[in-house]
């Protein structure tokens, strides 16, 4: 490959969550291995993986100029931006106009939350669910969140539940809905005639969607990642949709998302939401960040990623298959995550997930507690990290957790 995904990179003392944070937030970090393991960081969802040179490069000539004072976003942010969408997802006639800047896709999600519902208000989500979207919405901003689950099928993929979904927008009297495409905790990209038929319910029910598709560049080979709004001109226009290049190119710390907002009445109010607050001001680096990391060279980039955690991926998957009986997943086909379902190990083996956890982290393997996620006996684990690591986590599990031994 042209791009390094196989070096181990020295994360500590730079700023890392995923390494210096162990320990620091019960309930939501790992804690930190026992003496003789080294840390395997498999929680915080960034990688492990250094960006793309050309990423680097647009900060540093930038960082050239002496001056850093008020701009507005370049026409090349923009362009960069339609030309990323129009190569990678498809899309067509996307303009400057349908494009705002958002600090994060949480925030934007909340911005448009603001502008078609009040505090109180019923809220549709899928469950399992991003840990983000309960703290921000329900916990932090009062909105209820009503859950509707999704089911593994007889070949274990996660699939929704369209019944469940319409009976409950109904009941609950649902008018704002939110939607992960792909879906973090669980891993799928929908399909084309899920999202259609997801897109007919919530319009039956008059439902805006608010779709977070901040991971829609990181597809696993033989998936297709289709954006909601083009499945059908109704969805065009109902849809508030959410991209970043933070997840794609591990740029979180840099800050910088941004909407697409086709509907004129959609993107006024959220616009008017986001603005009152004056807190949704782009950082003059975090744009020529993207304008870097949108050039053909991130282009290039991506594709050979989605290669190597396609490999980790199919690596991690078949372990469990073939050593940790009982241990549930439905196999992702994108993001780099893996949500595991311990309950019928657990049952077997006369342990808690509790324990199962520890003994992870014990070893250095610092995968995450699933149930904040929704899934009552479950691990999140992160596996963009260079497959060495990712070879010596399993090996770690199966020598000291999924196992009757302990360290």
């Amino acid at each position: 490959m042209k791009y390094d995904f196989t070096s181990v990179i020295e994360r500590h003392g730079k700023d890392a969550l995923a390494v210096d944070g162990l320990g620091t937030a019960p309930g939501f970090a790992p804690e930190p291995p026992k003496e003789g393991f080294d840390l395997i960081p498999m929680w915080v969802a960034d990688m492990n993986f250094p960006t793309v040179p050309s990423v680097q490069e647009a900060l540093i000539e930038r960082a050239k100029h002496p001056t850093f004072g008020y701009f507005r976003p370049s026409g090349e942010y923009f362009d960069s931006i339609i030309r990323w969408q129009e190569t990678r997802n498809g899309v067509r006639g996307l303009t400057d106009t349908c494009i705002g800047y958002e600090n994060g896709v949480l925030g934007g999600i909340l911005s448009a939350l603001k502008a078609f519902a009040s505090p109180g208000d019923k809220v549709l989500l899928h469950s399992p669910v991003y840990i983000g979207f309960t703290k921000s919405i329900s916990k932090v901003n009062g909105y209820e969140i009503v859950f509707s689950p999704l089911k593994r099928d007889e070949k274990g993929i996660w699939r929704m539940d369209f019944a469940d979904m319409d009976a409950k927008l109904k009941a609950n009297h649902i008018h704002a809905a939110v939607f992960c495409s792909p879906h973090n905790p669980c891993g799928r990209v929908w399909e084309r005639w899920e999202i259609e038929k997801a897109m007919e319910v919530y319009r039956k029910n008059d439902c805006v969607v608010i779709s977070d598709e901040i991971w829609s560049d990181l597809i696993l080979e033989g998936y297709q990642h289709i954006p909601t709004q083009s499945v059908s001109e109704d969805a065009k226009n109902r849809t508030v949709a959410f991209y970043a290049p933070s997840k794609t190119f591990n740029l979180s710390g840099l800050v910088g998302s941004y909407h697409i907002i086709y509907h004129p009445y959609l993107r006024d109010r959220v616009l008017a939401a986001s603005e009152k607050s004056r807190y949704n001001e782009m950082n003059v680096l975090s744009m020529h960040a993207l304008i870097g990391a949108y050039r053909p060279e991130g282009q290039e980039w991506v594709d050979e990623l989605r290669q190597v955690l396609t490999e980790n991926v199919n690596y991690a998957c078949d372990y469990i298959e073939n050593h940790f009986k009982g241990v549930a997943f439905g196999r992702p086909q994108g993001t780099y995550m893996l949500f595991l379902d311990c309950t019928s190990w657990c049952e077997a083996h006369g342990r808690s997930i509790d324990e199962v956890l520890k003994a992870g982290w014990d070893v250095g393997v610092a995968w995450q507690d699933g149930r904040p996620f929704h899934g009552a006996c479950g691990i999140r684990m992160n596996l963009a990290l260079p497959l060495s690591r990712v070879q010596e986590a399993f090996r770690r599990l199966d020598e000291y957790v999924f196992c009757d031994r302990k360290v």
